[in-house]
Formats: C-alpha cells, sequence, structure tokens
C-alpha cells in the first residue's frame, strides 16, 4: 500500500511539475492523443514553433472564439461554469462545455478525449498547476502547437501547411479565424472546404478578432 501511494503522490504532483517546468522552456515532444493515434498506426503531421513563429491572428481568432477572458481568469472561468449549470438545470438545455483555453491545454497535453468525472478532476488539477507554473503566453503558444485540427494535424504549422499551404507565421486573418471556427469538432468541420456554418462563423470570428484587439483582450501575451 505505501508503494501504491507513493507512486500515485509522485503521478500527482512531482511528475507533472516536473514535465510542466520542462515544457515551460522545451517544446512539447508529442501528447497523449499523438501516442494513441501511433500506436493505431493512423498518420500524425506536428511541428512545433514558437509564439513568434505562429501568426497573431490565430491567438487572437481562438481566444476570441474558446475563451474571451483568458488573460483575466486563473484557469478557470466560473461565470461561464455557473451560466452553463444553470441552462442545464433550470433551462433543461444540454450541458454544454465551459472550458477555458488552460483547461483545454492541460487536456491535449496531458490527456485524452475520453470523458469521465476522474478525468475532469484530474484536467483541473492540471490546470491549477499550468496557470502557477506557466504564463499565459505559454499556455496559449502550447494550445496552438498541440490542439487537434483534424485529420491528423496537430499544432497550428501542420494545419496552415496541410489546408492552406503556407507557414503559421503567414496565416491570414480570415484563415486564421477559420481554423479557429473549425473547432473543438475539425472532424466535422473542414476549414479547407468550408460548408454555411464555417463561413458564418469565419465572419464572426474575423470580427471578433478587431474586438480582442479594441479591447485588450489580449493584453497578457503581447
Amino acid at each position: 500500500m505505501r508503494r501504491i501511494a507513493a507512486a500515485l503522490f509522485f503521478f500527482a504532483l512531482p511528475a507533472p511539475v516536473i514535465l510542466l517546468l520542462i515544457f515551460r522552456f522545451v517544446p512539447i515532444p508529442f501528447t497523449a492523443q499523438m501516442l494513441i493515434d501511433l500506436a493505431t498506426v493512423k498518420p500524425i503531421h506536428y511541428s512545433w514553433r514558437e509564439a513568434g513563429q505562429i501568426s497573431p491572428y490565430l491567438g487572437r481568432a481562438v481566444i476570441g472564439s474558446e475563451d474571451q477572458e483568458f488573460c483575466n481568469h486563473r484557469g478557470f472561468d466560473w461565470k461561464e461554469l455557473s451560466d452553463a449549470w444553470r441552462d442545464y438545470t433550470r433551462r433543461h438545455k444540454s450541458l454544454r462545455g465551459a472550458s477555458t483555453l488552460s483547461q483545454q491545454t492541460a487536456r491535449e497535453v496531458f490527456l485524452t478525449p475520453l470523458h469521465s468525472f476522474v478525468r475532469k478532476g484530474v484536467e483541473a488539477w492540471l490546470t491549477v498547476l499550468i496557470e502557477a507554473l506557466w504564463p499565459k503566453q505559454r499556455i496559449l503558444t502550447a494550445y496552438l502547437n498541440v490542439v487537434d485540427w483534424g485529420q491528423g494535424n496537430y499544432g497550428a504549422e501542420a494545419a496552415a501547411q496541410s489546408y492552406f499551404g503556407v507557414p503559421a507565421s503567414a496565416l491570414t486573418q480570415s484563415q486564421a479565424a477559420r481554423l479557429a471556427a473549425v473547432l473543438p469538432n475539425p472532424d466535422r468541420y473542414k476549414a479547407d472546404r468550408p460548408g454555411p456554418y464555417v463561413r458564418q462563423r469565419t465572419g464572426t470570428l474575423v470580427s471578433r478578432q478587431h474586438e480582442v484587439v479594441r479591447d485588450a483582450l489580449d493584453w497578457c501575451i503581447r
């Protein structure tokens, strides 16, 4: 029992702390989902890019789409969580996601898409560690590098090259908005062959990029 307790303690605290301290400065070599893809012989396209090698339009589009309070919260958007729970319990709507970019980064780097209360608890703990050990710019950079953009394309560089034939640094405002528009379901929605929803969502996210700049919602990553 002591050995089991020691192993659980190691994987709960020292191991993720050590990895996060390393990944604060070193590119993340792979994620849990990438390992699963490799094990099932699925193609993977992945190239790490630092913050200055990714178009700023993409960061603004993702903030505008996924987490407009990114620079102001400490990992959790309690208002959004409360609103989602209220809609579920009082208005009988389906329980919508209210994950911040910090939570999504924790999930993308360390965990798999399998849904369970245990995974949500682990995700919350990792989110606390990420917010404590990484600056906001590193969190966003990591997210843009490891998020699954469909068809085996992980991260901004692979997605930009595959869908638009350009490096991540050269993404235009519209292309960045289109990539953000297909999240979190890039296997259903296509960035390179947008349907009505993606076209409409792209227009919305182009406008939101201007709002992000106007309202300084990206102040923490400038």
